[in-house]
């Protein structure tokens, strides 16, 4: 199973056949010479080949126009209606705004300094995934496919291939880009979902927890142990692998007895093979960088509240990541990309019912948003011109060397 990686934490699945992955028995990151059809012209997007001959996995490839009219569609009213139909009869979009400009000038500083270090940030989990790649490859990889995703409805497919093209421009072979793309996307799926758990367990140490809270902190890290176990027990046995597939399966195919037999066996068996070797000896760093990557932007947003009013503004750090926490699951919720609207109004309630002025928790998230997104998809669409610049001239060279090398008829 292939997991592309939407960088808001919400996962996009693909299942990944044998054909052209390269994947038997684990693999490590490996560079291979960039591959002058992948480099150049509208295939680089639509079919990123393997430069062993082989194609690797994506889903269709290009757009599908009838399901990006539809997704911006519906991107569209999600947004009229939370923006321009609930926040309006919660909180006063002038008064926040009025908030957002009795910011002192050293409040805004240190928000654009958050803002640079979670720009920065972002490219270490990738980084940690595929040893070897360069910080500035990395970062026009990660940036590009945060814009794809995250401004472009029902985008992710397309944002998968577009990986898959860049590390292959810059020698990496298809083996080495899944794996790396299927890590970076579960370890930041397993982040997510531990950090609810690990905000309230803070707020249960720290005794400022009720019983509802109390009995979340419980379900989420029971659960959370159960997805960390299973997902060991997935890495460690080719057999429990395809029984917990198979389990997955038999329960899929009561809902949806047309489901193909074996779907979720074989996804569970191939991510495996995709994985092990990559899970095995990084680890560590994985975590180490997703965490980071996750509380960059929960800084971003602690720093728009304390700039918004501090410790006036009624809630303590510790309830402010807990509402971050528990919204970022919203963007699990596939309606929008990036979770545009649906992460937003869970975290102007979470942060309301935790105390905070209504109209400062709107100004809150619209400063967070503006930070944590605008800038990104700026930057993505600039460094998505910049690959294509650099793709069009390695296209050139290597057809050149070829004019070069051919022998004279």
């Amino acid at each position: 199973m292939m997991v592309g990686v939407d960088p808001t934490g919400r996962p996009y699945n693909h299942l990944v056949g044998d054909s052209g992955t390269g994947a038997s028995g684990g693999h490590t990151p490996e560079r291979d010479s960039p591959d002058p059809t992948q480099a150049g012209g509208p295939s680089s997007v639509n079919a990123a080949v393997n430069p062993d001959g082989g194609t690797p996995p994506t889903s269709g490839g290009g757009l599908d126009w009838r399901k990006q009219l539809l997704a911006g569609v519906i991107t569209l009213a999600v947004l009229v209606v939370v923006f321009y139909g609930i926040f309006p009869k919660f909180a006063n979009y002038g008064e926040a705004w009025s908030s957002i400009q009795q910011m002192s000038i050293v409040s805004l500083v240190a928000l654009g300094a958050a803002t640079v270090v979670n720009i920065v940030v972002y490219v270490f989990p990738y980084i940690a995934a595929l040893p070897g790649i360069r910080f500035r490859d990395a970062f026009v990889v990660r940036q590009t496919s945060f814009m794809i995703s995250n401004a472009v409805p029902a985008g992710g497919a397309f944002g998968l291939g577009v990986q898959y093209a860049m590390l292959n421009g810059y020698g990496f072979s298809a083996a080495s880009a899944t794996s790396a793309i299927a890590v970076t996307s579960v370890w930041n799926t397993l982040v997510t979902l531990a950090l609810p758990a690990l905000g309230l367990t803070v707020l249960l140490v720290q005794g400022d927890a009720n019983q509802n809270q109390i009995l979340g902190s419980v379900l989420s890290l029971v659960a959370l142990v159960a997805i960390v176990g299973a997902m060991v027990v997935v890495l460690r046995s080719e057999g429990w692998a395809r029984r917990l597939g198979g389990w997955g399966d038999a329960l899929v195919h009561r809902v949806r007895p047309s489901t193909k037999p074996g779907l979720l066996a074989d996804g569970l068996s191939n991510f495996r093979e995709q994985t092990y070797d990559v899970v095995a000896k990084r680890w560590g760093p994985l975590t180490a960088t997703n965490f980071a990557q996750q509380f960059s932007q929960f800084f971003v947003l602690l720093v728009a509240i304390y700039g918004l009013g501090g410790a006036s503004t009624g809630v303590n750090p510790a309830e402010i990541f807990v509402a971050f926490a528990i919204a970022r699951l919203a963007g699990f919720i596939p309606i929008t990309p990036g979770g545009l609207g649906t992460v937003d109004a869970a975290l102007v309630g979470l942060l309301s019912a935790f105390g905070m002025n209504k109209d400062e928790a709107l100004a809150a998230d619209l400063l967070w948003r503006a930070a944590t997104f605008v800038p990104q998809v700026v930057i993505g669409v600039v460094t998505f011109i910049i690959w294509r610049i650099q793709a069009a001239r390695r296209s050139a060279g290597h057809s050149a060397s070829a004019a070069t090398t051919s022998p004279a008829v």
